[in-house]
């Protein structure tokens, strides 16, 4: 049963069937053939949405879109501007900082794309880089922000395990900073090795008047952050906190948008926030499925008989990571193979925490990941080019 719910899963995903069926699809053909009821289907999906945390996933995609709409995600690239100043790759350099600083905001690896992408794309082509380099940094930088807490991924992984969600956001700042610092370093050796400087030279006026601008932008993360580890409020309330704050900021503050365009960042978030639940409804009955037929203890049975260290093994974990994640979304990633590798890792005495950044780790790589990187697909209509472009431009 196992083998052909596996092999459905893989003809649906290589077929190009929409993700939610063709992972919903195997579940439904194994509860069909082992006379499972079909209303264990409907609980399943239902007891995979009710969960509290999962609240913060819509509000966090609103403070997203809010801020790419309100003009706080412009701020937060003016003051990466001026850390970057005027060095070797300092636009390159400025990009990656955006891209954290706003992953810091909102936790989505794909509205980091559209936001940031959208504004320093062609700053890159206008200082002197090219297409390729250009793209390939946009899409692997906006990865970081479902690293950087807050994260959406983070969120997802802890409602499945039990995880604690301050724990994985605490987990994911070291790795956060040290892919930005890896990725920044990239952009300072290819700007030497071709003399690309920073174009825009600011005054000292000019950095005090974006500074100040700034600030009410800059406030998102500190709140977010020191709101959750003040004890004020949980990670899923935090949420809530900077979709509002944004909103403020956004229409009475920089008095970027109005309501009308509330309306339809409102709808916009509604509908991603409905495709995300469609995945987790999905993902979670076919791991149950899986779960039934004893595949984690299968899989904890096989990693045990190889008398493998912990090294050894977490090295294997992030290899079969690494593949899985070229071919599906972090979020179903983390749906579908963290209740697998749950099991293991606990077996080889690795915390929870530990692993949920490992996992959201790989499901980083895998969003800029060629063939199926969600962030490729997103980079299409932000660069407005065809996908074999962008796909090339990821590979460095």
């Amino acid at each position: 049963m196992l083998s052909l719910v596996a092999i459905l899963l893989a003809l649906g995903l290589f077929c190009g069937l929409s993700i939610y069926i063709a992972l919903a699809l195997p579940a439904f053909v194994a509860i069909i053939i082992q006379d499972i009821p079909l209303q264990v289907l409907g609980q399943q999906m239902f007891n995979a949405l009710d969960k509290f945390s999962l609240m913060a996933i819509p509000f966090f995609i609103l403070a997203a879109n809010v801020m790419g709409k309100g003009g706080l995600a412009k701020r937060i690239l003016d003051v990466a501007n001026i850390i970057a100043g005027k060095y070797y790759g300092g636009t390159a350099i400025a990009t990656v900082l955006a891209c954290m600083f706003f992953g810091a905001l909102c936790g989505s690896s794909p509205a980091t794309v559209v936001a940031i992408g959208a504004l320093v794309y062609p700053a890159l082509l206008e200082a002197g880089y090219s297409k390729r380099f250009s793209m390939g940094l946009v899409v692997a930088s906006s990865s970081i922000a479902i690293v950087i807490p807050p994260s959406i991924t983070m969120i997802v992984y802890g409602s499945v395990t039990g995880a604690s969600v301050g724990g994985l956001f605490m987990g994911g700042v070291g790795p956060g900073i040290l892919m930005g610092l890896i990725l920044m370093t990239y952009c300072y050796i290819h700007a030497r090795k071709n003399n690309i400087r920073m174009v825009t030279n600011y005054t000292w006026q000019e950095k005090k008047k974006m500074l100040l601008e700034s600030t009410w932008a800059m406030g998102v993360p500190v709140i977010i952050i020191g709101g959750i580890y003040g004890g004020v409020f949980t990670p899923t309330e935090s949420a809530t906190v900077s979709a509002v704050y944004a909103i403020i900021v956004g229409m009475w503050v920089y008095k970027a948008m109005n309501w009308k365009d509330l309306l339809q960042v409102s709808v916009d978030s509604a509908v991603t926030t409905a495709q995300i639940m469609m995945l987790v409804s999905g993902a979670c009955v076919l791991s149950w499925v899986f779960t039934v037929g004893q595949l984690p203890a299968v899989l904890s049975g096989f990693m045990g008989s190889f008398q493998a260290s912990i090294v050894t093994t977490l090295l294997l974990i992030n290899v079969i990571l690494i593949i899985a994640g070229m071919f599906m979304d972090s979020v179903p990633f983390i749906l579908l193979l963290a209740p697998l590798f749950y099991p293991i890792a606990q077996q080889f005495g690795v915390s929870n925490v530990h692993l949920g950044v490992i996992m959201t780790m790989n499901g980083a790589l895998g969003m800029f990941t060629p063939p199926f990187g969600l962030n490729l697909f997103v980079g299409m209509n932000v660069f407005k080019e065809k996908y074999l472009p962008v796909a090339k431009s990821a590979l460095p």
